[in-house]
């Protein structure tokens, strides 16, 4: 099979114009079903592939988007990147997922590569706390960027999540309601900045229908949330510093170590009279209900969050790269009853 270089060469081979292959590439349904056919055919025959972010550097808009997550290794990231992508495919752009691993000169270097490859638009969800606000704001101003999951507050042209608030007052409520009112469990040096607005959360309800907060917060820094919980839960359980039988989780990866501390300490968890400590938390981890018991948690509308990301960052590629205005988008959490709680 002949080895073709480059677009010059496949376009000598396949009789067809230089002008027209490239249109083909740049748009598919821009030429002739007839033309697109035959490149299609010639394509398979040479098995010559392009390169893809070579022939954008040349276009005036892209249609490279880049994907930003915190950390891949979260399964929730992981489910939340899916959508993103399959969203993307679906609007006719090419992603490219990246991950910065809690790491934030990592981060300033993925949204330096993406920024020399002149992408259409990116997909951020920044680390929070950690992350170089100065040095995301610059990009935001070059590269038309929509942040999702983590707010940076004023930072991006605009902003798509879930509203934490909902994720809080459901689980406080239900569990309320069915029994003893919970203590909050995080970690004291939250990764992400949604874990704050959730504890600010539980303090309003918690005062709202009347009872006395108990936050308990474990030590630990990073991503390695579930050993965190776990390392934490054992400790708390050990000295007794429960003041109730409900614990309400800031996360599913915290709550997940806290059920491995109960097993491994015998706290039988649940709901049932035989029970000593019934567990809530937030976000519906993809393997929440497949825990020991299965996880009580308040769930991310992962369709709608990426759907509406996506959507927003389109609008925002063919409004020019700028809005009026700076948006945010959130989305109500869905409370999914379950056998812990």
């Amino acid at each position: 099979m002949t080895k073709i270089k480059n677009m010059e060469e496949f376009a000598a081979l396949s009789g067809i114009s230089r002008p027209t292959v490239s249109k083909y590439f740049h748009d598919p349904d821009s030429v002739r079903a007839t033309t697109r056919a035959r490149i299609e055919e010639a394509l398979e025959k040479f098995d010559y592939r392009p390169n893809i972010f070579a022939i954008n550097q040349n276009r005036k808009l892209t249609k490279n988007v880049g994907i930003v997550v915190p950390y891949l290794a979260d399964p929730f990231f992981a489910e939340i990147a899916r959508y993103l992508e399959q969203g993307c495919i679906a609007a006719g752009f090419r992603p490219t997922l990246f991950s910065s691993y809690g790491e934030p000169r990592l981060e300033n270097e993925i949204l330096d590569g993406l920024r020399s490859l002149k992408p259409a638009g990116v997909l951020l969800a920044p680390l929070g706390r950690a992350s170089d606000k100065a040095y995301i704001e610059r990009f935001c101003r070059d590269v038309p960027t929509v942040l999702f999951d983590s707010n940076l507050d004023g930072i991006g042209a605009a902003f798509v999540g879930s509203d934490n608030f909902s994720f809080v007052s459901q689980t406080v409520e239900y569990l309320t309601r069915t029994g003893e009112a919970p203590a909050f469990f995080e970690m004291r040096t939250p990764a992400n900045p949604n874990a704050n607005k959730r504890r600010t959360a539980y303090l309003h309800m918690m005062g709202r229908l009347g009872f006395e907060p108990q936050v308990i917060k474990v030590e630990g820094e990073g991503w390695a949330f579930e050993e965190i919980g776990r390392a934490g839960a054992v400790k708390m359980l050990e000295r007794n510093e429960l003041r109730t039988d409900a614990v309400l989780c800031s996360n599913d990866r915290l709550a997940i170590g806290l059920l491995s501390a109960c097993y491994e300490l015998g706290v039988r968890v649940g709901r049932n009279k035989d029970c000593a400590l019934r567990v809530a938390s937030n976000d519906n981890h993809p393997f929440s209900r497949f825990t020991c018991p299965a996880l009580t948690t308040a769930a991310h509308d992962y369709d709608n969050v990426a759907g509406r990301s996506v959507e927003t960052l389109v609008h925002l590629i063919e409004s020019g790269g700028k809005f009026g205005h700076r948006t945010e988008t959130l989305f109500p959490a869905r409370l999914i009853l379950r056998e812990s709680a």
